[in-house]
């Protein structure tokens, strides 16, 4: 009877060990190096924030296992985006607003449900730019003109229409009660280009990131009429809002990072731990002044309900533009 008892206390305190173990002395996830996917190739923005990423994350010691940033550029992301869904919680990849309008323009088959919402990051604004001496001192003067004859005005843009430098101009447009598909755009290679043929006055105006116009706005070479953020920019106090051009109209150049199907709660809370504190650290906020963002950023929740909310505005803004009939 004492020897069966004992071993019954023997096999109880194996388990409980066992049990005890399993929660605290082995790490569930993560169990191997992380992958932070640029679907994009070295040198642009989707590049740049994963490698701002990796590089906080390990050197304020937030994530103990080596982070690797590989690039997967091809279909303004579709190649990368693509390899994300096939793999486990371990690799994240970065995004944008093209993970939206990819497939409202029928240029792909991903949506931003067949992924796992982890962050959302930064933000940079849009600005509409005119020449230093355009006879335009105002958005509204420019929208005015543009109400009164949608083809006289042309509008640069790049590399593509139904981007956000694009629709952030459809918005407005729309706002002002301007039909968006009257507009006149010439699409360029990029935003540097855009800005060239501004300077060259092959254009009336941009409509870019406002990293792209802000030094030759300050340098007194072109004049932003207005931005799309929420309230002034720090160092371009001179620049109205949208908003404060009577236009309503807040539109945010958004970047995040998402992860594959089906991530477990405990996947999701681990980011969510991690990210919230690194958005706070110094060196983030540096990487945000240095590259003109501003913090943005979002846990998985609140992205899930910004990523739904950003769909329908994104899906209204394709059909007003005209892209899709």
């Amino acid at each position: 009877m004492r020897k069966l008892a004992f071993v019954s206390l023997l096999l109880l305190t194996f388990i409980i060990t066992g049990c005890s173990g399993n929660a605290s002395g082995t790490q569930e996830y993560p169990k191997k190096n992380i992958e932070f996917v640029a679907p994009a190739s070295p040198g642009g923005g989707w590049d740049l924030t994963a490698r701002s990423l990796e590089k906080v994350l390990t050197d304020e010691k937030l994530v103990k296992e080596n982070i690797n940033v590989v690039n997967k550029p091809g279909g303004g992301g579709e190649v990368g985006w693509k390899y994300l869904k096939s793999k486990d919680a371990h690799t994240l990849a970065v995004n944008s607003s093209l993970v939206l309008t990819n497939n409202l323009l029928g240029q792909s088959e991903l949506t931003h449900k067949q992924f796992t919402p982890i962050a959302t990051l930064a933000t940079e604004w849009q600005a509409l730019a005119v020449p230093a001496d355009s006879k335009f001192k105002s958005a509204t003067e420019f929208m005015e003109a543009i109400k009164k004859d949608p083809s006289k005005i042309k509008i640069g843009v790049g590399p593509g229409l139904g981007n956000d430098d694009h629709l952030s101009i459809v918005q407005a447009a729309s706002e002002y009660d301007i039909n968006p598909s009257k507009l006149n755009f010439l699409v360029y290679q990029g935003g540097g280009d855009v800005v060239t043929a501004l300077l060259g006055g092959h254009v009336d105006a941009v409509t870019t990131s406002l990293s792209e116009v802000k030094d030759q706005h300050l340098a007194g070479k072109l004049r932003i009429l207005a931005v799309s953020s929420d309230k002034p920019v720090e160092g371009l106090e001179d620049v109205p809002t949208w908003k404060e051009e009577g236009i309503d109209l807040v539109f945010p150049h958004w970047r995040g990072i998402m992860g594959p199907p089906d991530m477990t709660e405990a996947e999701i809370a681990y980011w969510d731990k991690k990210l919230s504190k690194m958005v706070e650290t110094e060196q983030w906020k540096k990487v945000l002044e240095n590259n003109d963002w501003e913090g943005f950023y979002k846990n998985s929740e609140e992205t899930k309900k910004f990523m739904k909310e950003q769909h329908d505005l994104y899906q209204r803004l394709v059909q007003e533009s005209g892209l899709v009939k």
